[in-house]
């Protein structure tokens, strides 16, 4: 079998910025342990999978090691294949997911997406969590399947250095690390280890969370944010009730087939 294939920057606007997702389109699913497989030998932070179903297409994601419940980048990526690659001319994509319905759209030459607000809550920290990092974060917070960690400086963001084969062993889906920003209204860096992504360049599902938090820290609701990883990713974020919009630029870097 011979399927198409796509790797593209999202959250950038040029080449090798951003976060690389690689894209497949599929006429009908493929077992999960082939999807899992190509995924590994892709050794991208993301592989998505999508299946035109009626109105809408259904979307799935995978890391290297793990299938996740939602993926911004990727999805950012997705849609811009569906427009750039495949001649989508609708206004907006509607994706069904694991995460439920998720829409892009295109706006101000950038993609939108619209996904649900994920909410904080106190949470106790594994034994020994805190000193796997070289510089401690002020508060600590759980969102979602996710470690929130607070920081007190962008400098502080940059500085940091994780032991990745202890948190290997930290049940999280990932850890969210932010600050107030110099220039952006907040920057972030995103560790997922226990996931098989050491460090994830830009990640449009931790802004899920991270969005809430900054529009009530600092009483806005529109924002301007950076992960600022090494390839580093710009988002322009809103939030709007239970819901937050991001959106970024992407670039296609690769189009190609693949057997299996």
């Amino acid at each position: 079998m011979t399927l198409d294939i796509y790797q593209v920057d999202a959250f950038s606007a040029k080449l090798f910025g951003g976060n690389p997702a690689a894209i497949i389109p599929l006429e009908a699913w493929l077992s999960d342990d082939i999807m899992q497989q190509i995924a590994q030998e892709n050794n991208l932070s993301e592989t998505a999978y999508f299946v035109k179903e009626g109105e809408h297409f259904h979307i799935r994601w995978f890391t290297p090691a793990v299938e996740v419940a939602l993926c911004g980048h990727a999805t950012l990526a997705t849609a811009h294949v569906i427009y750039e690659h495949l001649g989508f001319k609708e206004d907006q994509i509607k994706f069904m997911s694991k995460s439920g319905e998720l829409v892009v759209k295109k706006r101000d030459g950038l993609l939108e997406m619209n996904f649900p607000a994920t909410s904080l809550s106190k949470t106790e920290i594994p034994a020994g969590f805190l000193d796997q990092f070289n510089i401690k974060p002020s508060e600590t917070l759980k969102a979602g399947e996710d470690f929130f960690l607070i920081f007190d400086s962008e400098e502080q963001i940059k500085a940091l250095v994780p032991n990745f084969s202890a948190l290997k062993k930290i049940k999280s889906r990932g850890i969210i690390c932010t600050a107030p920003g110099t220039k952006a209204d907040f920057v972030s860096r995103f560790f997922a280890p226990a996931a098989g992504i050491d460090e994830d360049p830009v990640t449009g599902s931790a802004h899920t969370s991270l969005i809430p938090y900054w529009a009530k820290k600092l009483a806005k609701n529109s924002l301007y944010a950076e992960q600022i990883s090494k390839r580093k990713g710009e988002l322009h974020c809103q939030l709007i009730g239970d819901r937050v919009l991001i959106a970024g630029e992407a670039i296609s870097y690769l189009q190609g087939k693949i057997n299996i």
